[in-house]
């Protein structure tokens, strides 16, 4: 933990009596970083055919798109890519390897934004009930804060450099998507479900500014009860208009897996969980931010200021319906719509003349197996359970007496071994670890099996899959063994609900996002070569001059920075 409050405190205080840099008559006005959940490289090619002209075809047409670009971490997850793309580091730099990891100190597991310290503010105490996110629901706590980021992000270097009259927000469906951009220094918005409205801890502020407590009680969020997501277009226009109802897609409650989906009314247990399974989700969260930016004047004047908007639609109907399917190419359309109007916001208060946008993506996603069949390609999902007769598992637990026994934890994509368990039959921990993962690799489904004391001793193959899991690694997170699903593989069991997608693997299904990046100064073009996103922190960074984040080992993209 790098930051404490009484720390910030003294910062800002410094920071209000520094002078400006000279730079700043040059500068942006604001930094806009937009961050769209599981948007895999290719969507939105795939869908882009009814994309219309003022959102995703703006910031192209506009800027530099990177048709290449990946993630190099292994494991693919909200946090995980979130967080690198506000750092420029590998999750073993900014220790942000997992949605979920198990703790060793209290036993048990820990959600990555987790901080009993930092209660919500006016909220009446953790409520998950209506949660379908597994990680959300194993929080301990309604707590957040960042200080699980042991480094400095792209917007903390942008508040020390410019001093404390840049503003800096983060606004987002989830808590993790909106707290990893705002950094130890910025403010963060993101939906509570349990509570329907928008919401932020006693880390960023002990109360909620009037325009909040406005918006929250404007009934916006429960303007759509009663009422559907229907199709935004023809049916016959859509790539997958004749094929609304796939057996793979879940059927949520109350939801269904054909349009039109109902709402329902807004006493219902699960009305604003069905609300970020839509297009309605990133709505909310546009609207919002805009309301943000109106308010608290961002923007507006000769100093830089940051504003990242993390869009969490495309992940949740992901999950539900898959990427190949009429819902996610409906939800792409409304996205594009959602993003039209946001820029438009941005333009008519600012200029987009006067902003630097970034958007990118925190990881892409497999499609179904039964899907991938239909093209001759095979594989399945993944069931531990369903793994303990096989003869690897029947003879290893013979070998060690009991080998289920010594496993403590599985946290994707970590095992964690009961290693004072191990040590009391005598047996050593790196033996075992060794012995469980090459029966692991020999059940259908996984590809790799790495020892965690492989990677602390450099013992680990020089291929790309391997590089990515040692830029998974952190030696205090991470578990004993690193589990790699053969290509295509999934587990698609979210705690008892079946998905028809799960993303983190280091498979380039989940690696490959979009970059895209405008401004002023940046001509249009459109990249090939790969580029990662540990670039474009850096980027963001060198365009503005700014320190890097401490971290950030990323290159500077030469089309932006030139």
């Amino acid at each position: 933990m790098v930051t404490t409050k009484p720390f910030l405190a003294l910062m800002g205080c410094a920071l209000t009596l520094a002078p400006l840099p000279l730079q700043a008559q040059d500068a942006p006005r604001l930094v806009l970083q937009i961050t769209v959940d599981q948007l895999r490289g290719d969507l939105i090619e795939r869908f882009g055919a009814e994309l219309g002209d003022g959102g995703f075809n703006r910031l192209r047409k506009s800027g530099v798109t990177y048709v290449n670009a990946h993630h190099r971490h292994a494991n693919n997850e909200t946090i995980v890519g979130h967080t690198t793309l506000s750092t420029g580091a590998d999750p073993a730099i900014h220790g942000m390897v997992a949605n979920l990891w198990y703790d060793r100190q209290s036993g048990g597991q820990f959600y990555n934004v987790q901080d009993a310290d930092y209660p919500l503010v006016g909220a009446a105490g953790i409520d998950t009930e209506n949660e379908i996110d597994p990680t959300q629901r194993a929080a301990t706590t309604d707590g957040r804060s960042p200080r699980n980021i042991e480094v400095s992000t792209i917007s903390d270097e942008i508040k020390m450099f410019y001093g404390d009259r840049s503003k800096v927000f983060g606004v987002s469906i989830k808590d993790r998507g909106a707290i990893a951009m705002a950094g130890h220094s910025g403010q963060a918005y993101w939906f509570s479900k349990s509570e329907g409205r928008f919401v932020t801890s006693t880390f960023y502020r002990e109360d909620y500014p009037e325009w909040v407590e406005d918006w929250n009680g404007s009934g916006k969020v429960g303007a759509y009860a009663n009422t559907w997501w229907t199709l935004r277009d023809e049916r016959d226009t859509y790539l997958f208009g004749d094929r609304d109802d796939q057996p793979w897609e879940t059927d949520f409650p109350g939801y269904g897996r054909v349009f039109p989906h109902d709402f329902g009314p807004a006493d219902s247990k699960y009305y604003t969980t069905i609300l970020t399974l839509s297009p309605a989700g990133d709505a909310l969260t546009a609207d919002f931010a805009k309301t943000l930016m109106d308010a608290e004047a961002v923007g507006r004047d000769e100093v830089t200021d940051y504003m990242s908007v993390s869009f969490s639609s495309t992940d949740y109907v992901g999950h539900i319906f898959g990427p190949s399917s009429l819902e996610a190419e409906d939800n792409i359309r409304r996205l594009d719509d959602t993003l039209a109007d946001f820029l438009d916001h941005v333009d008519a208060t600012v200029g987009l003349d006067k902003t630097l946008v970034v958007l990118s993506a925190d990881h892409g996603a497999p499609d179904h197996p039964l899907y991938l069949a239909e093209f001759g390609i095979e594989s399945d999902t993944f069931e531990f359970d369903r793994t303990d007769m096989l003869p690897g598992s029947v003879r290893l637990q013979a070998k060690l007496g009991g080998a289920r026994d010594l496993v403590r934890n599985y946290s994707n994509p970590y095992m964690y071994l009961d290693r004072i368990a191990i040590e009391t039959r005598g047996l050593d921990v790196a033996a075992v670890a060794d012995d469980l993962s090459k029966e692991l690799t020999r059940l259908e489904g996984i590809a790799r099996a790495i020892p965690s004391w492989r990677l602390r001793n450099d013992k680990l193959d020089s291929d790309y899959i391997s590089q990515a899991i040692r830029a998974n690694f952190h030696p205090e997170r991470s578990g004993d063994i690193y589990i790699v699903f053969d290509p295509h593989w999934f587990i698609a069991d979210f705690d008892g609900l079946t998905v028809a997608s799960a993303h983190g693997s280091p498979w380039s299904y989940d690696t490959h996002v979009p970059i895209i990046i405008a401004g002023p100064g940046i001509e249009p073009a459109r990249v090939t070569r790969r580029v990662e996103t540990v670039d474009v922190a850096a980027t963001i960074a060198t365009y503005l001059g700014t320190k890097l984040p401490s971290g950030a080992h990323g290159e500077p993209l030469a089309e932006v920075t030139r």
